[in-house]
């Protein structure tokens, strides 16, 4: 095609019009016509305005519909029932929860004993209320304090209950004590036993012991009213087997003032079996009795037995134990070898009952209190220890290690229902080494084996009854985590321990 001709169609393009743009009429030429026009019609809005009242009813009252909702409501109770059934037979087919026995404020925690508050803190009863913040960090849950009073060895007519030695401290420091340690959640106990600078507690034969228990009972009122929350006698034994010993009972054993919690009345007794422990229990009826079962030199089979003695007979909420507490000596001066500190602490704090330490304990410290232990040592720094202190680890890194272990033990105790007050049951005995099981309902079930003998052992675990253990356990605490690293598994029909080690393991309740 030409460039003219492109030209040419370019024309006849631009001349034709849209019919919608063209006249109505004709040139002329023709007779008149009418163009062509688009035009949009709009769409009518149809609105759905439903069934009025009167069609609504006419429609529902069909059979159809009668019997729809006949069915919906069978549908809905038949479900609602079924739901109920299920509901009715998951409860009662789901295992009862094992009731919470009787606990006091004794029970939930440690006792911390202080004899000597000059060796705790140079400060006296000052110094321990410096201190609470250190000992509420290891769960302590109640406070033994002296004895306080002042009394010259052997000689009755000295006696005075009710005053403190001024060399220990003020009465108004020892009613900040109170104050501040009931904030915290510690109790306070007075150890009153009578002539304790003396070797008999009671002053021995000769002396009038109902005028000392007369004394003795004036006192427990005089410091009860304080504050105090209980009452330690060392040989109870002695002063129970006194008919005015009901007395002082009385008084400590008095329903105590609204708002406050229960008072305890604490014996000490030692160089008693087993047998007459319990029976000293009942015939006392002291609140708590401390003996000296637990010995360094006793055999895991005199002590497994022991304890299956007491528990008996008893409950375990009236039993103590503590290794030299009952004479308010530390853990470390009762054992053969630094090492054992950590083991004794793991028994004690697993035991069923309370445990007592002396102060110092935590640390494994034989002597005087330190107090600058929870900061290690610069590397290459010389350490200061004196004749006095005589620390079973032998730096302070390892005194705050000890305290670290003292402190994961308790609490693990406080929070788990099974160390708390669970039942109790032999796995193992031995001359130098014993292991049992502490569990409660459907809780975490906890084993205890310890080894202080001066060689390694084996034990074999096994249990009769309706509990039944599993093939392996897992490791919670170990006193050597290299040879038993925590959460490790063990097989429990052979588990090895090291001379001087104990574990702590663990295994979950299964139906």
């Amino acid at each position: 095609m030409t460039k003219d001709a492109e030209v040419d169609m370019k024309d006849v393009e631009l001349n034709e019009m849209d019919p919608e743009k063209q006249p109505m009429t004709g040139d002329g030429a023709g007779p008149e016509k009418n163009g062509s026009v688009k035009l949009k019609v709009p769409e009518e809005e149809i609105k759905f305005t439903g069934l009025s009242k009167e069609e609504l009813m006419k429609v529902a009252g069909t059979a159809g519909w009668v019997r729809t909702r006949w069915a919906l409501l069978v549908l809905f109770w038949l479900g609602w029932l079924g739901m109920l059934a299920g509901a009715i037979v998951i409860i009662v087919q789901a295992p009862r929860c094992k009731p919470i026995p009787e606990m006091n404020w004794w029970n939930e925690g440690p006792l911390y004993q202080i004899p000597d508050l000059t060796a705790f803190s140079s400060d006296g009863i000052k110094g321990v209320v410096d201190k609470l913040d250190n000992l509420n960090q290891l769960k302590v849950k109640g406070l033994v304090l002296g004895p306080l009073h002042t009394v010259q060895s052997g000689q009755p007519e000295s006696l005075q209950l009710g005053d403190i030695d001024p060399m220990q401290g003020t009465l108004e420091e020892l009613r900040t004590l109170l104050e501040k340690a009931h904030k915290k959640g510690m109790s306070v106990v007075l150890d009153l036993s009578p002539n304790y600078p003396g070797s008999e507690p009671w002053f021995g034969a000769g002396s009038d012991i109902t005028d000392i228990l007369d004394k003795l009972k004036t006192a427990s009122q005089h410091w009860l009213d304080i504050g105090m929350d209980g009452i330690r006698l060392s040989n109870v034994a002695t002063a129970a087997a006194s008919p005015d010993w009901d007395k002082v009972k009385a008084v400590v054993q008095a329903d105590a003032p609204e708002d406050t919690k229960k008072r305890a009345l604490i014996g000490v007794v030692e160089g008693l079996p087993a047998p007459d422990v319990a029976l000293l229990l009942n015939t006392s009826g002291v609140d708590l009795l401390l003996s000296d079962l637990l010995r360094a030199d006793s055999k895991g089979s005199e002590v497994a037995g022991g304890i299956q003695t007491l528990l008996s007979d008893q409950q375990q909420t009236s039993l103590a134990w503590g290794l030299g507490a009952s004479g308010g000596l530390q853990l470390a001066s009762q054992v053969r070898a630094p090492g054992l500190v950590r083991l004794y602490q793991l028994l004690l704090l697993t035991l069923p009952g309370t445990p007592v330490f002396t102060y110092g304990d935590e640390l494994g410290l034989h002597g005087q209190m330190v107090w600058d232990s929870d900061v290690a040592p610069a590397e290459g720094a010389v350490i200061n220890q004196t004749a006095e202190v005589k620390p079973v680890c032998a730096v302070r890194q390892g005194l705050v290690s000890c305290r670290s272990w003292f402190r994961s033990l308790s609490e693990l105790r406080g929070k788990e229902r099974s160390l708390l007050h669970g039942d109790h049951l032999p796995l193992h005995s031995s001359s130098s080494s014993m292991a049992f099981l502490r569990v409660w309902d459907q809780s975490q079930r906890y084993v205890t084996a310890v080894n202080w003998g001066t060689t390694a052992t084996t034990l074999k675990l096994t249990l009769t009854g309706e509990v039944s253990l599993p093939a392996e356990a897992l490791v919670k605490l170990s006193t050597d985590p290299e040879t038993l690293a925590p959460d490790s598994s063990v097989e429990l029909d052979k588990l090895t321990l090291g001379p001087g080690q104990a574990v702590l393991l663990h295994y979950p309740f299964t139906a």
